[in-house]
């Protein structure tokens, strides 16, 4: 173990390979990689833009919108751009430094997405629940705590596992077959044990999700219990489609999340070019339907982005 402790190991840059298997077709899956990143930039940056400037949307289901907005921005302006420059220009070197600020932004916002989930599922609850409590519980002061709070638990989470890479030697290949920098992708190229890596890199953003994904199902049981003894049809029917947008997103984030988490660890028959093609499909499509689903599905965004659109109608 004396021999691991060398830093020189760990001097070296990685490359990026790419889609195993898939290289021929780099440059056609660019294509409509392209698109939905740009729908996505210009999507999450319209919905940011409005809910800054428009006073009407200076709420606290709006304000977790748009951080959810600026956290999807992260999430794919961390593996797209790189991914695009593989697809187009051929394996990509990355430095070792350059390869953990990737990895921890990708894990980080993506504990972080399922947080935000979590606060606004807990912001329609009190809504739709205790409507006349909504304002007293959700003072500006408690939102505030409410996005620190969530911040700096998804940083706690996963800022060990930078540490956890950093401290492994690489002295077999740098070759990562992969577009982008991921934990466990990444220590498994080192020539040490990795079992405390998967461990934690496995358990702890997983149990952290889990339980983010419980307290959600306990907030839209109470929901939807309680849109369903709401008097009017009409008020009923204004409820269930804003939780239904909200449950949309959530069905979308979760279920690759799980599918790409499990098949890391345990489905060993996976396909490896499937395994990573969906991780990819993953940084780049929930970015880019969130803000669509929540712009079609919201009348005051809807409304606002027609305005902002076409101004003269």
């Amino acid at each position: 173990t004396a021999m691991y402790n060398l830093s020189s190991y760990n001097t070296g840059p990685f490359t990026l390979s790419g889609i195993p298997g898939l290289e021929q077709y780099h440059v056609w899956i660019s294509i409509p990689f392209c698109f939905i990143y740009f729908v996505a930039i210009v999507c999450n940056s319209i919905l940011v833009y409005l809910i800054v400037v428009e006073h009407s949307l200076h709420t606290p289901m709006f304000f977790f919108l748009s951080m959810l907005a600026l956290t999807d921005l992260i999430l794919s302006t961390t593996c797209v751009p790189k991914t695009l420059s593989i697809f187009w220009f051929g394996p990509q070197k990355i430095s070792f430094p350059g390869c953990l600020t990737q990895l921890f932004f990708l894990h980080y916002t993506f504990v972080l997405d399922s947080a935000i989930l979590l606060a606004m599922a807990f912001d329609r609850y009190v809504a739709i629940c205790s409507p006349l409590r909504y304002t007293t519980i959700l003072t500006p002061k408690a939102i505030v705590k409410i996005a620190v709070g969530i911040s700096l638990r998804s940083f706690c989470v996963f800022v060990p596992c930078v540490f956890l890479v950093n401290r492994l030697p690489f002295c077999k290949t740098h070759i990562i077959a992969h577009t982008y920098c991921e934990h466990i992708g990444v220590a498994r190229l080192a020539c040490a044990d990795i079992s405390i890596n998967i461990w934690y890199g496995f358990s702890v953003p997983i149990m952290t999700v889990i339980i983010d994904v419980i307290l959600i199902a306990v907030s839209y049981t109470f929901i939807l219990c309680a849109v369903f003894r709401l008097p009017s049809r009409d008020a009923r029917q204004k409820a269930l489609g804003t939780c239904g947008s909200h449950i949309c997103v959530i069905l979308m984030f979760y279920i690759p999340a799980f599918f790409s988490i499990l098949a890391h660890r345990f489905g060993h028959n996976v396909p490896r070019t499937f395994h990573i093609m969906f991780a990819n499909l993953y940084v780049i499509i929930p970015p880019a339907l969130n803000p669509i689903v929540y712009g079609v599905k919201t009348k005051q965004i809807r409304d606002k982005v027609i305005l902002l659109l076409f101004p003269k109608r």
